[in-house]
């Protein structure tokens, strides 16, 4: 069978973030090879990150961040993976996947080598379901349909702003869960693709995501982890919960499911641990905070929804800890810095004008 026709090759830049060279590129190359990508280098600027040949990309490191941004530079983590929202700033493209390095092709259960990429691009050109759940998952997709009692006033769905896929091998657990079960590897394949309801907060992993950079890229902002944090690995989950509260009061969907990566090695456990420690605690309550957000009829842009997010983090969670305080000034400077490099067009200038 001839292989299917790249969509998306000049609406779609990858990003990925590593410390390491690029090997791993060599099995994607089917893939990926026709797409342009922005690699994102954590860690020793001076280092030199070998990428194969014949991929189209840009490399940026700490010191390119720092020339770039100035001092919003202040904003992007480092020794973190969540250096990764850089790439997604200085984009050009409308559509963005990003992938971890250790994120081989998997294959599905006839054996067949999954084309992640084109899976994420169907789930995202076509529209969600949030406000009305259907029992057959993606009514969109061949084969499926709007099943009896559906509300044929919903059946147009809403535009899909991101798609979140999955894992298969190593699972994406805590650190708690990966030193109960380390021998536990994920081996089923659920062929399903779900809309995820409105009102409803999610896990969202980073290491297998794509999203519609003018739907909902300001909000794809992974905080401030790492180096000189006390906290690491919520860099995605905070970026989730909050593009999550944003997608429900805009009318915008989400997606999880298909397409599955083959996650290849497990990060320590006991280093995820002093990570994730504060978080573990403090998820208890920034979990309920994000489910009792609400942001006003004058947000119309996700710009303006961003903003007034950071100030009730600052409000609520500042009481916390005192790094939501230093969170919440990042978001604002995240929005300064992705306002700079994506000027807004006059239409959506006008637009939020409009509105307040």
């Amino acid at each position: 069978m001839a292989a299917s026709t790249p969509l998306l090759t000049d609406e779609l830049d990858i990003v990925i973030p590593t410390i390491r060279n690029l090997d791993f590129l060599e099995m994607w190359r089917p893939f990926f090879q026709p797409y342009h990508l922005i690699i994102v280098q954590d860690g020793d600027p001076t280092k030199t990150i070998a990428v194969p040949d014949g991929f189209d990309y840009e490399l940026y490191n700490r010191n390119d961040i720092n020339r770039i941004l100035g001092p919003k530079a202040s904003c992007i983590s480092f020794k973190d993976s969540a250096c990764r929202c850089f790439g997604y700033m200085v984009s050009k493209k409308k559509y963005i996947f990003t992938i971890d390095d250790d994120c081989f092709v998997a294959k599905d259960p006839s054996g067949k080598d999954i084309n992640a990429l084109e899976q994420h691009i169907k789930n995202i050109l076509c529209p969600s379901t949030p406000s009305f759940f259907n029992t057959l998952y993606d009514p969109y997709r061949e084969g499926a349909d709007f099943v009896r009692g559906y509300p044929f006033s919903l059946r147009e769905g809403a535009p899909t702003a991101v798609s979140h896929g999955l894992w298969l091998n190593i699972p994406d657990y805590d650190a708690p869960t990966q030193l109960v079960k380390p021998r536990e590897r994920n081996t089923r394949y659920v062929d399903a693709v779900m809309t995820i309801p409105k009102g409803t907060l999610f896990p969202m992993c980073g290491m297998n995501l794509t999203f519609d950079r003018d739907l909902i890229g300001p909000a794809m902002y992974f905080g401030l982890m790492g180096d000189g944090q006390p906290i690491g690995r919520y860099d995605d989950m905070w970026a989730g919960w909050c593009v999550k509260v944003i997608c429900d009061h805009l009318g915008l969907g989400v997606k999880t499911g298909l397409p599955y990566i083959w996650h290849s090695k497990a990060s320590n456990p006991f280093v995820n641990l002093k990570k994730e420690y504060k978080g573990i605690f403090w998820q208890e309550e920034i979990i309920p905070f994000f489910q009792a957000a609400t942001l006003s009829k004058d947000c119309t842009t996700v710009q303006q929804c961003y903003i007034e997010l950071s100030k009730q983090v600052k409000e609520k969670l500042g009481k916390v800890d005192e790094y939501f305080i230093k969170l919440s000034d990042a978001m604002v400077t995240w929005i300064e810095a992705w306002d700079e490099l994506n000027p807004p067009t006059k239409s959506s200038a006008k637009l939020a004008n409009g509105s307040t």
